[in-house]
């Protein structure tokens, strides 16, 4: 009988509430966008539930609970502004995540490549890694401005692996919301739940593979994630 192919070849991981906190950063760049245009501010758990599926959406979801009427144009206008103020200050309170720091260095140490895939626009994603410390470590970093589809249709993730060279079920996602879920399942990809995530729904009913409190933590479940037959 032939040994077992290694596995996983690459763990990619969301980035705005599973590798990173970065929501007291989106928040008041939010609300600085919004005073700006004489709009009241909203507080940090309203926040949290507006993000995860890109900068559009974020702007959309705000002005719809604001009871606004918002057109696309208008709408892409103030995810421009939005942009401009989050990108010069998107490290200032973001902090990483339990275990992210390692997790990374421990998987990439083991010669399994690891990546970031994220609805969030790839040049302040870049920013973010950098700030860590992280980016050496990444073997691709795929942003929500890429091209494909964004979270929670799966194309951001088969890409990543197309780029990788390797199939979607060689590879682990981990994510933290119900969007990231989708995506890996539509990928054909087993996925973890992070818990203290950005969703309104908890980690523990969206449906992972696994659902775990600290990111270094994967490393030690990784065979039991091996998609059965591969």
């Amino acid at each position: 009988m032939s040994a077992k192919a290694a596995w996983p070849k690459a763990v990619l991981f969301d980035l705005d509430g599973t590798l990173v906190d970065s929501l007291p950063d989106i928040h008041a760049a939010l609300n600085e966008t919004l005073t700006s245009l004489g709009e009241p501010p909203f507080p940090l758990e309203a926040v949290g539930h507006m993000v995860g599926a890109g900068v559009q959406v974020l702007i959309a979801r705000a002005y719809e609970a604001l009871d606004k009427p918002l057109d696309p144009a208008t709408r892409d206008k103030i995810a421009e502004r939005y942009l401009a103020i989050y990108a010069a200050r998107s490290t200032e309170l973001t902090t990483l995540n339990a275990g992210a720091s390692d997790a990374v260095r421990l998987l990439a140490d083991r010669g399994i490549a690891v990546g970031v895939v994220t609805n969030k626009p790839g040049a302040e994603t870049d920013a973010i890694l950098a700030h860590f410390g992280l980016a050496d470590r990444m073997a691709i970093v795929v942003g929500g401005d890429a091209g494909p589809r964004k979270k929670p249709e799966p194309d951001l993730l088969v890409f990543a692996c197309r780029q990788l060279g390797i199939e979607p079920h060689e590879a682990l996602f981990v994510g933290d919301s119900e969007n990231d879920v989708d995506a890996a399942k539509a990928a054909g990809m087993p996925v973890v739940a992070m818990r203290g995530g950005y969703t309104a729904k908890g980690a523990d009913a969206l449906g992972a593979d696994l659902v775990l409190d600290r990111l270094d933590a994967v490393l030690d479940h990784l065979d039991d994630l091996r998609p059965a037959g591969h």
